[in-house]
């Protein structure tokens, strides 16, 4: 079962071939570039080079959220339009559950964190179980703060990885926490990690892939605040 595995939900953007879990070949790229302009050719260079053709191509995998909005928007988008075109099933899974599968070597609690601004990370909690990431709460949008009292209290060491990993070790040291920070090739959200995560799932139609943000846009929150004043004054 042939998968073609996209993430673009955070800086870099990533494509991967897998196959029942193997991974055929894998692209990654973070030029500064929007990923509209790149993801699509990453993809097929990635076939051209495997010598797969994109009617081989079983299915469709995309890291579907939590992250930034343009980059979801784009993902999304992109496999929904090659899933409907190819008439081929797709599925989206969230970012970080796909990001946790790198830390499944390191024998600890895994912590997965995206830098959500406003002194805020998406962020979800992993225990390594049979050589996979097994969730041990939901995917949220949470402080600093709290998610440094959670762990406080879980008194674990724990494993962290995203794009928020080095921000959220920051604050962890100033407050003598403890965690060990994925190395660099091991903290950014991959492709790979978006296909073992959709492998043994349950696939869908393009109509059912949706993005998952979480929150709502810093524009939603400016026009919301607008509306609120106005309502006051």
């Amino acid at each position: 079962m042939l998968t073609l595995a996209f993430e673009s939900s955070a800086k870099a953007a990533s494509v991967a071939l897998c196959e029942d879990g193997r991974m055929i070949s894998m692209v990654t790229q973070c030029s500064g570039l929007t990923h509209s302009r790149t993801l699509l050719p990453m993809a097929e260079d990635l076939l051209k080079n495997a010598d797969v053709a994109i009617s081989s191509v079983d299915r469709f995998a995309v890291a579907h959220g939590p992250g930034s909005f343009t980059g979801i928007r784009i993902g999304v988008s992109t496999v929904k339009g090659l899933s409907w075109a190819a008439e081929k099933p797709c599925l989206g899974v969230s970012t970080l559950a796909a990001m946790a599968w790198n830390g499944i070597a390191a024998d600890r609690m895994i912590c997965a964190v995206m830098d959500a601004r406003r002194n805020e990370v998406y962020n979800a909690l992993f225990r390594v179980e049979n050589n996979r990431p097994i969730r041990v709460c939901k995917d949220r949008a949470v402080s600093l703060e709290l998610l440094a009292g959670e762990l406080r209290e879980l008194g674990e060491k724990v494993f962290l990885v995203g794009d928020g990993a080095q921000l959220t070790a920051e604050y962890l040291r100033e407050r003598k926490l403890p965690y060990r920070l994925a190395p660099e090739n091991l903290r950014w959200q991959n492709a790979w990690g978006v296909a073992m995560e959709a492998a043994g799932r349950e696939f869908g139609t393009s109509q059912d892939l949706l993005p998952v943000y979480l929150r709502l846009s810093q524009a939603e929150r400016e026009r919301q605040a607008r509306m609120s004043a106005t309502v006051s004054a």
